[in-house]
């Protein structure tokens, strides 16, 4: 047996569920086809941004590492600004309100990546394994046996699948997804407006799909601006004036002038869950489990739970005796997160559907429960509480209360 648990994929996700189990002694190798980006010019941006929330920082922090990820520059949002464009519904959320500090974080993803993986560097119970490309699984009573490209094999008591959207894992073990594509593509940049973001996630629901400023370090924004394919296709090549034009008026000037500060990319959008989370020997955790729309910055939060509850299981059935790579044992895991990531799809999804379409009685409706929702203060708190983190079926590691190393 060369580790207890194997796990294949080294992002974000990935990481964090080495972290939590590397620091309570158990076994693990983290395998990845790419090698990771552990440096960068200074100058540089990561277009790709992941909205944190109070519960993912807690995680975080529990692992010891948000100070260092707040130390190569996290972006704090105070407010949000939701409005529609085919009328007059709007909601502001304020921390204030909450008696917080903050709704949570912007974070590059290069950062917390980077933050994880050197944080595994000194622990002696997790190695690391990159680039290596996993092309074969046998699952057995004892054990499941990974073969990689160069004809190694690896060996453990569990092998969970951290690998993204496409993954491998799944694939191999011939777990079946739902869902569909929502015929979109996200176009994201990173630009500097004329006026201060003011630590404010702004988000205007336009006809072809959502538009968001995310506030960055430097009083930079980063640009999530989901459409149609033609138009993504468009707004990429276009030249940098142009863009910054349609991108003003795109968000109704709310921050004045806007300079392009980043190169622009676009990737599809869809919707896709996994029929099972877990076999024998097997877990499937983050994007290899489940994608949403990334109109809410949800993704990634959902994924870092799947990490931490994972974990919590893994290591109660270790104190316990139990076989952590056992059906029965992976089950409670399953059991545990599927409700809640089922639960976030479907909002989603439908927050999607309502937003993106111009049929006039939907939009009556959703302007006035727009509007509604804003004014009914205990109603909008209970809905910030959960959007940040603060409730429902949280793991040990997500709690604001769990001692940190």
């Amino acid at each position: 047996m060369d580790c207890e648990v194997l796990i294949v994929g080294s992002g974000m996700v990935g990481s964090t569920l080495a972290a939590a189990l590397a620091r309570e002694g158990i076994e693990c190798i983290v395998i990845d086809a790419h090698a990771p980006v552990l440096i960068w010019p200074p100058e540089s941006t990561d277009i790709r941004v992941s909205a944190i929330t109070l519960a993912s920082v807690s995680v975080f922090r529990s692992l010891g590492v948000w100070d260092n990820m707040t130390a190569l520059g996290v972006c704090p949002f105070r407010e949000m600004h939701v409005w529609d464009s085919q009328g007059s519904g709007a909601i502001h959320f304020d921390s204030a309100e909450l008696s917080l500090a903050e709704l949570g974080y912007i974070v590059e993803n290069r950062v917390i990546q980077s933050t994880l993986i050197k944080a595994l560097e000194p622990l002696d119970a997790v190695h690391t394994r990159y680039p290596a490309e996993l092309v074969a699984i046998e699952r057995q009573d004892e054990q499941t046996v990974a073969t990689l490209a160069d004809g190694t094999t690896l060996s453990a008591r569990l092998l969970v699948g951290a690998d993204g959207g496409n993954s491998v894992v799944r694939r191999l073990n011939g777990i079946t997804t739902h869902g569909w594509s929502y015929e979109q593509q996200a176009l994201v940049t990173t630009v500097r407006p004329e006026q201060s973001h003011c630590h404010t996630a702004w988000q205007r629901f336009l006809p072809n799909g959502p538009l968001a400023f995310l506030p960055l370090n430097d009083n930079r924004c980063s640009i999530v601006w989901s459409t149609l394919p033609d138009h993504a296709r468009s707004l990429l090549e276009i030249d940098e004036t142009v863009f910054t034009r349609e991108l003003e008026n795109a968000f109704e000037q709310k921050l004045g002038h806007i300079e392009l500060a980043g190169p622009r990319a676009s990737f599809p959008l869809r919707l896709r869950h996994a029929d099972r989370y877990i076999d024998q020997r097997l877990a499937l955790i983050g994007d290899a489990a489940h994608t949403i729309h990334p109109l809410a910055g949800q993704g990634v939060n959902l994924g870092l739970l799947d990490a931490a509850a994972l974990a919590e299981v893994i290591v109660d059935a270790r104190l316990r005796c139990r076989d952590i790579g056992a059906y029965t044992t992976l089950r409670k895991y399953e059991r545990w997160r599927k409700g809640d990531n089922m639960l976030m799809i479907a909002a989603m999804d439908g927050f999607k559907r309502l937003f993106s379409n111009d049929i006039a009685p939907l939009c009556v409706l959703r302007n006035l429960g727009l509007s509604l929702t804003n004014q009914l203060g205990p109603v909008k708190n209970i809905f910030m509480r959960h959007a940040v983190g603060l409730r429902g079926d949280l793991p040990k590691l997500a709690s604001p209360n769990y001692p940190a190393d």
